[in-house]
């Protein structure tokens, strides 16, 4: 009898317990996406230079979604605060909603991994409450796998030597000449293959490859010669890549990576004007 008065109560203890879990556990919250609505990262052109993505989303039913705010989710980018949407979509195959994204998690030791990521969206569908929804993205991401290669490429390259416009730049016979200067910060041979144009202009090096930053040396001058690459009004307007200078650079003999430099503002200002000039097209302001 007393086997059985145990027994009673170790059942009705579990079972007490059970019951006091349950209700002690609240459901978790739905994240799934709503019916026939999906996303994936697009960029265009003129997002590069503002490190931003665009959440291309398609709906392919007829119930309208209104996007509060998105946010990018993976340990390969430093996670930002949601970019507001305040856009309500009904059926479209894609619309873009723009958002920025952080810098890449880089390590000295090399290149990462892409990491699987995440949209993270708050939004109502069919004019219900609104709710955090998570939409997980094909794994491995062909467009976050490029941009952490290309920005840890550089992020390794930088730990080595800095590169920037050189100070002097003088015109003459059409062209802008100068230099890019090449500065030691850490340990390692670099090597500078070739430097490209951008939208704007073309740029002719005094050589192929441009030269090399020994171990022993602590700086590198090489010669580069700039002229104008376009020369309608519109081109001068819309100059979202004109100063994004890539150049590609290889640490220790490794395979070359390209680093964007970039000129200092008063020179930005000053090619601007020499190109408009050269172009006949007038200093402009």
């Amino acid at each position: 009898m007393l086997k059985v008065r145990q027994v009673k109560r170790i059942t009705l203890s579990l079972a007490l317990a059970a019951s006091l879990t349950a209700c002690g556990s609240p459901a978790r919250p739905d994240t799934t996406p709503p019916p026939g609505v999906s996303v994936s990262l697009a960029q265009w052109r003129s997002d590069e230079p503002a490190h931003r993505l665009q959440i291309a989303v398609r709906n392919t039913t007829d119930t309208p979604v209104h996007f509060a705010d998105v946010q990018l989710v993976t340990p390969s980018f430093r996670t930002l605060a949601p970019a507001r949407a305040d856009t309500t979509l009904g059926r479209t195959d894609r619309t873009d909603l723009p958002a920025p994204y952080g810098a890449a998690n880089c390590s000295p030791q090399g290149l990462p991994q892409v990491r699987p990521a995440t949209v993270v969206a708050r939004l109502s569908a069919g004019g219900g409450p609104l709710r955090t929804v998570v939409f997980p993205l094909p794994h491995p991401d062909p467009l976050l796998a490029r941009l952490l290669r290309d920005e840890c490429s550089e992020f390794l390259i930088k730990q080595v030597a800095e590169l920037a416009f050189g100070p002097e730049w003088t015109e003459s016979d059409g062209t802008m000449r100068g230099s890019i200067v090449v500065t030691r910060r850490g340990a390692g041979k670099v090597t500078l293959t070739d430097m490209g144009g951008t939208t704007h202009y073309i740029v002719t090096p005094e050589h192929r490859p441009l030269g090399t930053l020994e171990p022993g040396a602590s700086r590198l001058e090489v010669r580069v010669a700039l002229s104008p690459g376009r020369c309608d009004p519109h081109a001068f307007a819309e100059a979202k890549k004109a100063f994004l200078f890539p150049v590609r650079a290889s640490l220790d003999g490794d395979e070359a990576r390209v680093i964007i430099v970039v000129p200092p503002e008063p020179l930005q200002e000053r090619l601007t004007r020499w190109a408009r000039e050269t172009c006949g097209l007038g200093g402009g302001s």
